[in-house]
């Protein structure tokens, strides 16, 4: 999907806002990045919903949507080879998106991490994930 070109030339990670094992990524995201390759909107922002209508709320609370600097819209597994060459030292690691087989392995993991992201929270982060935020999933 192509969209206008963002005016600030950096990729816009769209995730679940509500979810602590995506805002821990976010974090370690904007700790190994370069130059400030990335704005970061929670799915549930309003400012989210103003600059990119186009994408259902729905669909961004079952994947991450990267939109990259001329539009394209990456979801899920999809878009990590494109994070990672944003990372420092971690860059070349997106090369091994080309394997055969790892979009097929990528896409497996990725929809057992977001599927299970509120129960996988509870576990790693228990101080930080109520009761309510599981009983969404």
């Amino acid at each position: 999907m192509r969209r206008k070109e963002e005016k600030t030339g950096k990729a816009v990670l769209i995730y679940d806002g509500n979810c602590p094992v995506c805002k821990k990524t976010v974090e370690w995201i904007k700790k190994k990045e370069y130059k400030a390759s990335f704005e970061m909107l929670p799915c549930q922002s309003e400012e989210m919903r103003r600059r990119f209508p186009f994408i259902e709320p729905a669909v961004c609370m079952q994947a991450m949507q990267l939109i990259l600097p001329d539009g394209h819209v990456l979801s899920g597994e999809k878009a990590f080879p494109e994070i990672l060459k944003r990372l420092k030292r971690y860059c070349h690691a997106a090369e091994l998106f080309k394997l055969p087989a790892s979009e097929i392995i990528a896409g497996y993991f990725y929809r057992l991490l977001a599927d299970n992201r509120y129960h996988i929270a509870s576990v790693l982060f228990p101080e930080k994930t109520s009761e309510k935020e599981l009983e969404r999933k």
